[in-house]
């Protein structure tokens, strides 16, 4: 890991009508990890024109938070942006986002592989050209019976998953300190058997 600032991006949908929705619990996470740093995320001009962004020290480690203002299947622009004004490398970008393939109120860690149909990381591949970074993933669990996924994800969570989504934001976010401190594997062996 290299000692330059990480580029940590929570993904979600612009505007209150979307801030509940499960695709919004990257962007839920990243607001808690602003909180913790004391940062406060503002539009940028230029490269950094479709991102709220922010700079601070989490879990010891200089990072630069970004949230995309643009609709999640554009995300990826904004990330490049973020990434070529700070002149960071794609290894060093974290991209927090909800992830049907595991069960709601899990949270795990890791480097690169598919996409699993997520729009956001879709655009973000495509945007870097690798889906080599890294990913915090907070389940969200699959949609019940034959829910189309699409609209899953753009629903609120239930009155049931809002009882326990503050202990998923915040767990979501000790795994990203976890990582941004000792590094992947170390803190998979945290993070993973945890939740």
């Amino acid at each position: 890991m290299s000692e330059g600032p990480f580029l940590v991006v929570g993904l979600g949908n612009p505007g209150p009508s979307y801030a509940g929705n499960r695709h919004n619990v990257g962007a839920m996470v990243l607001d808690e990890l602003a909180a913790r740093a004391g940062v406060r995320l503002s539009p940028g001009k230029g490269a950094r024109a479709r991102a709220l962004s922010g700079e601070g020290r989490l879990a010891g480690r200089r990072v630069v938070l970004g949230r995309p203002t643009t609709y999640m299947n554009e995300s990826g622009g904004p990330v490049r942006g973020l990434l070529d004004y700070h002149r960071l490398p794609v290894a060093d970008l974290v991209v927090l986002h909800d992830e049907l393939d595991i069960p709601f109120a899990s949270v795990r860690l890791k480097r690169g592989g598919g996409e699993g149909g997520h729009n956001g990381l879709r655009s973000i591949s495509r945007s870097t050209g690798t889906k080599d970074y890294l990913r915090v993933r907070v389940g969200i669990g699959r949609p019940p019976g034959r829910q189309d996924p699409a609209d899953f994800v753009l629903k609120d969570f239930s009155a049931t998953e809002r009882k326990e989504l503050d202990l998923l934001v915040a767990e979501a976010a000790d795994a990203t300190e976890e990582l941004l401190a000792r590094g992947l594997e170390a803190a998979q062996n945290v993070v993973h058997p945890r939740t």
